[in-house]
Formats: structure tokens, sequence, C-alpha cells
């Protein structure tokens, strides 16, 4: 007798749904504190973990349907953009370094300001920036091979300066007009881009001067004396070209390629290399991203199957069901937009899921429609950039060469800005909120 599976079944909540990500979790996290090396417990194979987990834990179906729904979050649209920006990074990356793009930019920010500044200078540096270009990966990828070059040049930590790259883009990534968290938030909770601005810049300002303050203190032990070396001024210019597309606001996917080829020839007319040399920096840089890429699809798969087992729907019942104030409804906004970051690591998919439900308790509760936008799009943020395992981490990690989680010690932007939004939140002036929840 042949015997039949189950058929599939989606969940419509359950908790148990999250023992794939808290597993991953204690494999990567616990066991590298455990061992205190952080380098002993591959990332990748902390995710196959996840997977496997979430994999065994899915309802009926065959082992070809469940894995069905794994490759379904894989190979989500918005995972595929980031394979093909960390692809092109790579190649960006690697070439730029090679025709000596990264040593010039180094050299003339080590002539122009002093190492006690340096660290405060590149927040505020990728804050400008990331405001320009309205991406946070965009950002991390310009910046962080200065600021791994200035690193070797100096005794400055690389992970201080990686950390404040990551911060300042977060900064950008909340901020800006053109970025895609807050055209998702804006749009899921209708209502208009400068109004959110507003919002936003009223909260997180103080906590964008304190980063500079700790960061400023922060480098005050490094006080060593660089002496730079002659600025080439010619090869400057594809990261200048980067900087100034980014700015006019041409997609990044435009700007990536433009800059490869903008430094590979430059560096072929400089004699830093030749047409092979090029191809071969091209092709280093590319597979110098193999592990955050599989990292990417790791993550995209393993989440939906979470998705799939009910966990996102158990945590909206779950929260939805005990909120009895306005500031409870900000609240669980703020958490759901969190818990979903939490498990997506992608600020904007997270936003796309949470954003109907946060519209209905903002409706309920007469929250107006830039604050619950300005609440997501500051918790999806300041979630977005502490977490080891989401794409500014784990590019910064990459480019400059070391682990995503010794950055996180120096985030300090994130921290802050999560603990603004829920100051924010508790010691709101409930009159000054405007009741309608259209605005």
């Amino acid at each position: 007798m042949i015997k039949h599976s189950r058929p599939l079944t989606q969940r419509e909540a359950n908790p148990l749904a999250l023992l794939p990500l808290f597993i991953f979790l204690a494999v990567y996290l616990i066991v590298s504190i455990a061992v205190n090396d952080f380098y002993k417990m591959p990332i990748t194979v902390a995710f196959c973990v996840g997977v496997i987990s979430a994999l065994i834990m899915v309802k009926g179906g065959t082992t070809a349907e469940r894995t069905e729904i794994f490759c379904r979050g894989a190979g989500n649209s918005n995972i595929m953009l980031m394979t093909l920006i960390f692809i092109l990074a790579g190649a960006f990356a690697q070439t730029s370094k090679d025709m000596g793009a990264v040593d010039a930019t180094v050299n003339l920010t080590l002539s122009i300001i002093p190492a006690s500044l340096i660290v405060p200078g590149l927040f505020i540096a990728a804050c400008l920036v990331s405001v320009s270009v309205g991406t946070s990966v965009g950002t991390v990828v310009a910046l962080v091979p200065i600021a791994a070059g200035i690193a070797v040049k100096t005794d400055i930590s690389s992970t201080l300066l990686a950390a404040a790259v990551v911060s300042g883009a977060m900064f950008g990534d909340n901020l800006s007009v053109i970025s895609d968290t807050t055209i998702v938030a804006t749009r899921t909770q209708g209502c208009n881009m400068k109004d959110k601005f507003r919002a936003n810049w009223r909260i997180v300002w103080p906590y964008a001067v304190l980063t500079v303050i700790l960061y400023a203190v922060a480098a005050g032990k490094y006080l060593s004396v660089y002496q730079p070396e002659d600025i080439n001024w010619i090869k400057m210019l594809p990261y200048s070209a980067v900087l100034i597309m980014a700015i006019i606001g041409i997609d990044v996917i435009i700007v990536l390629i433009s800059a490869i080829l903008f430094s590979g020839i430059t560096g072929i007319l400089c004699g830093s290399f030749n047409m092979w040399g090029w191809t071969a920096a091209m092709g280093s840089g590319i597979l110098s991203m193999g592990e955050l890429i599989i990292i990417t699809l790791l993550a995209g798969g393993m989440f939906e199957l979470i998705k799939f087992n009910g966990a996102i729907n158990w945590l909206i019942q779950t929260l939805t069901s005990r909120i009895k104030t306005r500031k409870g409804a900000e609240l669980s906004i703020g958490a759901i937009t969190s818990f979903c970051n939490f498990c997506t690591a992608n600020n904007t998919i997270a936003l796309i899921m949470a954003g109907p439900i946060a519209k209905e308790i903002a409706v309920k509760y007469k929250i107006s429609a830039k604050r619950s936008a300005s609440i997501m799009d500051i918790f999806s943020c300041a979630i977005q950039g502490a977490i080891p395992y989401g794409a500014q981490l784990l590019m910064a990690a990459t480019l400059a060469g070391i682990s995503p989680i010794s950055i996180m010690k120096y985030a300090y932007y994130p921290y802050l800005l999560a603990a603004g939004a829920i100051i924010a939140i508790i010691f709101a002036n409930s009159r000054k909120t405007p009741p309608d929840a259209s605005a």
C-alpha cells in the first residue's frame, strides 16, 4: 500500500514557529559568546541549522513542497535585488581598491581631519551621504572601504570606524525622502513625505548629536600621528563620481555599474592594472561576496518558512489583543515592526508586512498617519542597524574583514534611535497628537 503524505498546511498562528529563529541565534550568538570567539561558528552553518529546523516544523506536505516554500522566500524579488547589489558592490570595491581610489581618498581624509575627529567625522559623512542617496547599503559600500583603509594607516579600530559608517547609514535610511523605508512607511499609512520627515526629525536629532559625542569620546584614545602621502587626485574621481551620481538620485544599480566602468578605465589609464588585471579584480571582488550572498538566500528562505508556520500571525494577534491605550497602540506598532524586521532582516520587507496592521491600529486608536509612519520607520531602521545578520552589518563586516558581531558593540545610533522612539512614545503629550488618523 502506498502511503500518501498529509496535505501541506499553513498555520494561522503558532508561537512555536519562532523556534528556528531562536535556534539560529543560539547556535550563532550563544556559541560564539561561550567560546569567546566570534569567528568560531560560521554564520552560514548557524543559518543552515535554523533552515533545517524550520523545514521540519512545517505541517504536512512532501519534502519537495516544504523546500518550495524555502525557495519562494530565497527567491523573493527583494532578496534577488540585494544579491545583485552585493555582486556589483564586490566588483566595484575590489576594482577601486586595486586601482588606488581607496588609498587616494584615505590620504585626503587623513590630511584634513585630525585622528580624534575621524570617527565622528565618518559618522557625519555617512549621515549626509545616506540622506542624499536614500540607501544604507549604498552608503556602506561607498564608505566602509575608506574606513578600512584609514584603520590600516592609523591605530584606530576598524570595528569602530565601520560601526560609525553603519550608524550614519541608518540615520539616512530613516530620514531620506527617497529611502525605500520612507516610501513604504508613508504609503502604507497614507501620509505625506514632508510630514513624516518632520515627525521623525523631532525624535531623532538629539540622538544623532549624542552619537557624534560618543564617537568623539570613543576615538579620543587614538592619538596616533599619521603623515599623509601625496594625494592622487585622478584616482579619487571614481569615488567622487559615485557620490555625485547617488546624490543626484540615480538608481543604485546604475551607480554601481558606472562606478565599476569608471574605476576600471581610470585604473588602466593610470597604469594600475591592464584589462586582465581589471577583470581579475572584478572576479575577486564578486567571489568575496559569496558568503554574504549565501547568508542572504538562507535568511530569506528561513524567514519565509517561519512566516508560513504562523509566527507573524501569532505575534500580531498577541500584541493587538493587549492594546488598551494610545501609548500601548504606538508601542504595539513599534513592536510588530521590530519583530517583522528581526525575522526578515530586511526593513523594507518588514514595513510592507507590518504596514497594514499598523494602519488598522492607528485608525482604531486615533493615531495620526504621520505618527504611525514615523514610529514604523524608526523602529525598522533601529533593528536593521543592530542585527548581525542584516545586510548593513554583514556588508560592512565583509568589506572591512571583521565580524558583524564585533560591529554591534559600537553601533551607537541604532540603539539610541530605539531608546529615543520608546521615550517619545511614553512621554508624549496625547493632547498634541492630532486625533485624525488620516492626517
